[in-house]
């Protein structure tokens, strides 16, 4: 029993010496991986039992933690400066969705009034003509056309201000007489 019970301790004991070891790992000639707890020539370490002293590595640690630091100060930069070309790109194409909308209803107006005038600064008005009104009518096209990309095509038969819409009834709210009626 009682050797039995040394031998079991062994096996035990040769175990967890065994679990401690270094494993290596190497690629034959035909791309087959190995591992062994023995080295061999050109292989590498894959875990180690042997603990290294702090102060050996943390230079290389402190040169990859300041590289990583710089990494993301770029990269937080990168995107700032992504976010703020998105924003102005918005900016711009809103912009350009106002001055589109403005050139449309200008040319529009232009197309379809007989006679085309401009305000003065008073408020009087001056009325172009016929070769100037065609000018203004041309230079409001290629305004629509560059904010816009096409010219809406002007139909004479189209009501030229908007229809009114009639107002919707509002329901009267139904109360029980009875109810509203104090005692």
């Amino acid at each position: 029993m009682l050797r039995r019970l040394s031998i079991s301790a062994l096996i035990v004991a040769g175990a967890f010496t065994l679990a401690q070891a270094d494993v290596y790992r190497w690629v034959d000639e035909r791309g087959q991986a190995h591992y062994s707890d023995q080295w061999m020539p050109g292989s590498e370490i894959i875990k180690t039992s042997k603990t290294h002293p702090a102060g050996a590595d943390s230079g290389a640690r402190m040169a990859d933690q300041r590289g990583l630091t710089a990494s993301n100060t770029k990269i937080a930069a990168q995107q700032g400066e992504q976010d703020n070309a998105r924003a102005v790109q918005q900016d711009v194409a809103s912009r350009h969705a106002v001055l589109c909308k403005q050139s449309k209803e200008s040319y529009m107006r232009a197309v379809s009034s007989r006679r085309v005038y401009k305000e003065g600064a008073g408020g009087e008005r001056s009325y172009l003509s016929d070769a100037d009104a065609d000018a203004y009518r041309e230079q409001l096209r290629k305004q629509v056309q560059e904010y816009c990309g096409s010219v809406p095509q002007f139909d004479p038969n189209a009501p030229t201000t908007p229809q009114p819409v009639e107002p919707k009834p509002i329901p009267e709210p139904k109360v029980n007489p009875a109810a509203a009626t104090s005692r």
